[in-house]
């Protein structure tokens, strides 16, 4: 005959999804001590509740309770005490402070805290023994010994989601070393054939066309030299300096935007940009950005940062509405405007001839020098 506790083991351990482990041990402690419902609370660093997972309430009834526990009254003793807790009543208890409206009734109780790596990682809340009036010793001892291996089979799911992590990232480096290493190198050499063959050709419509293909060339270049950073970097919160923070911030606006913007990144920019001037134009990206979400009805934006010839430019470029819907001027554009001639530059705003506008942020590399009193 098997025993309970092996009956339930096997699921919890048996997936490698920190979700599911995490779900597979709230059902497991719910089936050892015959409960009716159970949860998981994850620890935040601040001792408060990150997490909630919940077992034996339906979806309708948790959206009538509201916002989940934090951590506070009955809960809480586990988390300033990580010992197991058993009680007869819930309510009866001098740390109770009773339930939120639309909460079903709770009486037994048993908390027992989940440790990983001897620190604790959350606590296991059941609620409602069935066919009796408490919670026994015998439910307490299964489910610490759950526990025990639910701690074990968290740290198993985080191993392998930091394994998958590495597996990405080595993707992306060797997906950056083939753009870097072939992709780039042979338009740099179609490039040059085309350069070779505009010096010998007299026609004016094949000059301006190989002229106008020279350009597109450099403009592909450029993106694909940020597109090999982007994946370098991706979105790690260690990376640092003014690139990182550009893909990040570019990365993110997707969600405001409905898609992701195409980014262009040329010349030194964590190298030439000083760390004052290198906030506001994170700050001006930022508002740019923003401000096309909000007004432009876009669906493609452009962003290009450029740092040469002793000045930092960020340009934003969309395909929506167009002017009229910016003329306003209200408080995004005239932002953008002081933020640039607070450090000598300027921000223009224009429309396209083909749609859409165009907002270009420009400043000096070096601050202006205040002329001297007299």
């Amino acid at each position: 005959m098997s025993s309970p506790l092996l009956d339930v083991i096997l699921p919890v351990a048996s997936d490698l999804s920190l979700p599911v482990v995490l779900e597979r041990i709230v059902a497991a402690a719910c089936e050892l001590a015959d409960a009716r419902y159970g949860a998981l609370g994850v620890l935040a660093e601040d001792m408060t509740l990150a997490q909630f997972i919940t077992v034996g309430i339906d979806a309708d009834t948790i959206e009538r309770i509201g916002p989940p526990p934090e951590g506070h009254g009955v809960l809480g003793l586990l988390i300033h005490d990580p010992k197991p807790v058993r009680m007869d009543d819930i309510g009866q208890h001098e740390s109770s402070h009773g339930f939120p409206p639309h909460h079903p009734p709770m009486h037994s109780f048993l908390g027992v805290p989940v440790l990983v790596r001897d620190t604790v990682f959350g606590n296991l809340y059941l609620s409602e023994k069935r066919g009796a009036p408490r919670f026994t010793q015998e439910d307490e001892d299964l489910v610490i010994g759950l526990a025990a291996v639910a701690g074990v089979a968290i740290e198993n799911a985080r191993l392998h989601a930091r394994v998958r992590d590495v597996a990405v990232i080595q993707d992306r480096e060797r997906i950056a070393r083939d753009l870097h290493d072939t992709v780039i190198q042979q338009l740099y050499a179609t490039g040059l054939s085309l350069t070779a063959a505009l010096r010998i050709t007299e026609k004016p419509e094949v000059r301006d066309r190989l002229a106008q293909s020279i350009d597109d060339l450099d403009r592909t270049m450029r993106s694909i030299r940020s597109t090999i950073f982007a994946l370098e970097a991706g979105d790690r919160e260690d990376s640092r300096g003014l690139r990182a923070d550009i893909v990040k911030l570019v990365s993110r606006s997707e969600n405001a935007l409905g898609f992701a913007p195409r980014l262009t990144l040329d010349g030194l920019v964590d190298t030439l940009v000083p760390d004052g001037i290198a906030d506001h134009l994170v700050a001006a990206l930022r508002e740019s950005l923003s401000n096309v979400a909000k007004h432009a009805h876009a669906r493609r934006v452009d962003v290009e940062v450029r740092v040469a010839g002793g000045l930092a430019v960020v340009a934003v470029t969309d395909d929506g509405v167009g002017l009229p819907d910016v003329r306003r001027d209200g408080s995004g554009l005239r932002n953008l405007r002081e933020r640039a001639a607070a450090l000598g530059g300027e921000f223009t705003v224009e429309r396209r001839d083909i749609g859409g506008t165009l907002a270009t942020w420009r400043v000096p590399l070096e601050r202006p020098t205040s002329p001297p009193s007299r």
